[in-house]
């Protein structure tokens, strides 16, 4: 009976190895530009942060120290 069924027979995939050495470096490739601009945009918002922190520190030190009157040690 195995004499009368046809035998499939898978067809040799061509440059399979070369195919997926294809997708391997578009992945990665996608995936470091991914990461590049994440860290380029924390970068930003890092640098966006300390400009903020230091005008609001000279605002600060321009301001009356009030706590000073409170804290002040008797000699």
């Amino acid at each position: 009976m195995s004499q009368n069924l046809p035998h499939i027979i898978p067809a040799p995939q061509p440059d399979v190895e070369e195919n997926f050495a294809s997708y391997q470096t578009t992945y990665q490739f996608y995936q470091e530009v991914q990461t590049r601009s994440e860290f380029k945009r924390h970068c930003e918002w890092y640098h966006m942060t300390a400009e903020q922190n230091r005008q609001e520190l000279e605002r600060m030190r321009g301001e009356l120290n009030i706590m000073r009157w409170f804290c002040r040690r008797n000699k």
